[in-house]
């Protein structure tokens, strides 16, 4: 079965979190993704905020650029969220905005190979393993986790097909970002190749008497043709509607990602948990 989540995004102040958290496990939302986008607000510290404040919602963070961060530092923080709020989290991580990177001298020559070698260490130390090693970026020698967590999925967030083929095979998931079709979910989903996994994807949403008008403020931003395809709007039943598209296409986790003027955010996670969610 589907599972349906929404986006609380970093263009609205870290203050904001903890009424929209509460709503969004109140209301009975399935998940709540967060954003580590540079500069606005730490993916961790959030998470592990927003798990604080709720005592059922599952909370995802898609996703942690590995350039900016080392991964014995990444494995610390993801274990310990783990082991606070067991069966709770979810994390991807992902190459990050190149844009982004180099401005804080980040940048790498290759972003396949350094997520390559970040994926394999990180899932190593967050196994308990002990873990040497030295390729191109990642190096570590004798590194272990003193607090492994029992159990830790790692998503990673892909566009390309390289990106998607190394999700696939090292991954335990997969996040899609907005803008991406059900066509090209459909194609994401051959190159990920493992049927089994799961697919998180991000999509455009909004609700109310402006949701079109808002919407349309988003496609110009983001540069989209056409706002078909990318992003649903209208009651619960034509939010609900779109969201089976994209679970038809393979999306096994729809992430409602509303516009960033929302004028109810709180109210937007009801919507989504209490009047699209029983329609699905």
């Amino acid at each position: 079965m589907i599972r349906l989540g929404a986006v609380f995004l970093p263009q609205w102040a870290p203050e904001r979190l903890r009424p929209v958290a509460e709503a969004a496990d109140q209301a009975g939302l399935d998940e709540l993704w967060l954003w580590e986008d540079c500069f606005w607000e730490s993916g961790i510290a959030t998470a592990s905020a927003a798990l604080a404040w709720t005592s059922r919602l599952t909370v995802g963070v898609g996703l942690l650029p590995v350039p900016l961060r080392n991964v014995a530092i990444t494995a610390m923080e993801v274990a310990t969220l783990h082991r606070l709020f067991p069966g709770r989290v979810q994390v991807g991580i992902g190459h990050g905005v190149q844009d982004w990177m180099a401005q804080v001298g980040a940048k790498v020559d290759s972003p396949v190979t350094l997520l390559r070698e970040y994926l394999d260490a990180l899932k190593a130390l967050l196994r308990g393993e002990t873990v040497t090693t030295h390729g191109r970026y990642v190096h570590l020698d004798e590194v272990t986790l003193v607090w492994p967590p029992a159990d830790a999925s790692i998503f990673v967030g892909a566009v390309g097909p390289r990106t998607l083929r190394l999700s696939g095979s090292d991954a335990d998931g997969t996040i899609l970002t907005g803008g991406t079709t059900p066509t090209r979910t459909r194609e994401a989903r051959q190159l990920i190749g493992a049927d089994d996994k799961p697919a998180v994807v991000y999509l455009h949403a909004a609700a109310g008497p402006d949701a079109g008008v808002r919407l349309e403020a988003e496609r110009v931003r983001w540069g989209y043709e056409s706002l078909d395809d990318v992003a649903v709007f209208g009651d619960a039943a034509t939010v609900a509607a779109g969201v089976r598209r994209w679970a038809d296409a393979g999306a096994t986790t729809v992430v409602l990602q509303p516009t960033p003027d929302d004028p109810d955010p709180e109210g937007f996670m009801r919507f989504v948990a209490r009047d699209v969610k029983p329609l699905l």
